[in-house]
């Protein structure tokens, strides 16, 4: 009977365990949160600013360096441009171990003048005399204000696409003698990077190219497969119309079950540089893991099955054997053998089986009251004593006295 009864729970088990798996796995397909885009580009959005922020206040206390001032006291240009580029070396090699920025590996580090003119750059003798303020209009409005600042610099004739942060430089009487420029390389590692860093998600950076188009600036790991749905006319509108109102907007022409939505990089420049698209794919219904925690589950079930059902098979059988054997002892011809079985389920067949037998070998069963003693077997009444006259003398004479 366990066997059975464990065999039979079992099959219980396992169906319902199979069940589940099945209604599970087709609920999780397909499976999309409206919302994960959204605050996946919040965080995303966040997340590069406060990188920016972090670098303009990391190189605001390198540019009170006295040894970054030097290349201003100089007197010549070749002078300055080797002090600049000696200075710039030192901080570049400062920021490899920085911990304010958060891993984030200077690409450009330079020292303009006043007007934004490249003193000189780290590494090389390169781009001194360059106009950034002229490139880059939002550097020369920090300079004329004094205020450190980030841009996002995309510039295809310089080859350069980066995120330039930059701080004042002034002299010890305060007045303004530059700017410190420290500029990281935007590509599909930084994306990938501030993806990792916040939701997860796919993560693609864009803005308008020439004509009626879109330039894809970067893009993160995940993002390779649906990215081409921003070069879409929809798509292409839409970061248009994201970068003229500032607001964010959902896009429309990706594959069933991808939801994306996109706002503009804030933080940088005018905030009008580029478009951050958050794409949310529908989630991996990881059946292997599903599959995994539910035969789990089943076989913690199975063992409660086995415990269960040994201890039933116990509280059963314990009783039946004992009446089984007890009748064969009857057969066998044992017939005063009574059954005294206290149980739950069988106590109540016992009693009747006793009753049958006392009833079949004629034998007279006693009434008990509820305190289990015998009714009708009372004190017997005492014989009666012998008295005078009459009785008397029927008693000498040999007969029985009166009842």
């Amino acid at each position: 009977m366990r066997f059975r009864l464990i065999a039979a729970f079992s099959v219980v088990v396992l169906l319902v365990g199979g069940l589940s798996f099945a209604f599970a796995r087709s609920l999780l397909v397909g499976a999309v949160d409206r919302d994960a885009a959204p605050r996946a580009l919040t965080a995303a959005v966040a997340q590069l600013r406060v990188e920016g922020l972090a670098t303009e206040r990391w190189i605001t206390g390198k540019a009170l360096d006295p040894k970054v001032r030097e290349a201003f006291s100089l007197g010549t240009d070749v002078a300055k441009g080797n002090a600049a580029t000696e200075a710039s070396n030192r901080i570049r090699d400062a920021a490899a171990t920085a911990t304010d920025l958060s891993g984030i590996q200077p690409a450009l580090v330079a020292i303009t003048d006043e007007k934004g003119k490249v003193l000189g750059r780290n590494g090389s003798a390169l781009m001194r005399g360059d106009d950034l303020g002229a490139v880059y209009p939002a550097l020369k409005a920090a300079l004329d204000g004094g205020v450190p600042g980030s841009d996002l610099w995309l510039n295809r004739s310089r080859n350069e696409q980066l995120f330039a942060s930059y701080a004042p430089i002034r002299g010890e009487d305060g007045k303004l003698l530059g700017a410190l420029v420290v500029a990281s390389l935007v590509n599909d590692e930084r994306l990938s990077s501030a993806a990792d860093k916040t939701s997860g998600e796919a993560l693609v950076l864009a803005t308008r190219g020439e004509g009626a188009a879109v330039q894809l600036i970067a893009k993160s790991s995940k993002a390779a497969g649906v990215a081409a749905a921003l070069e879409t006319k929809t798509s292409i509108d839409a970061i248009a119309k994201i970068l003229e109102t500032g607001q964010s907007v959902d896009l429309a022409g990706f594959p069933d079950g991808v939801a994306a939505v996109g706002r503009p990089l804030e933080g940088y420049g005018d905030g009008r540089r580029a478009v951050v698209v958050s794409i949310a794919s529908p989630k991996s219904t990881g059946t292997s893991t599903l599959l995994l925690q539910i035969l789990g589950v089943s076989a913690l079930g199975i063992l409660f099955v086995i415990i269960f059902a040994s201890l039933l098979d116990q509280w059963i059988s314990r009783p039946v054997s004992e009446l089984e054997e007890g009748l064969l002892a009857i057969i066998n011809g044992k017939t005063d053998l009574r059954f005294e079985l206290e149980h739950q389920l069988l106590g109540g067949l016992a009693f009747r089986i006793n009753s049958l037998l006392n009833q079949l070998f004629g034998i007279q069963e006693e009434e008990t009251d509820d305190q289990g003693r015998v009714l009708g077997q009372g004190p017997r009444p005492a014989a009666p004593s012998v008295v005078e006259g009459a009785g008397a003398d029927a008693a000498a004479e040999g007969d029985p006295p009166p009842a």
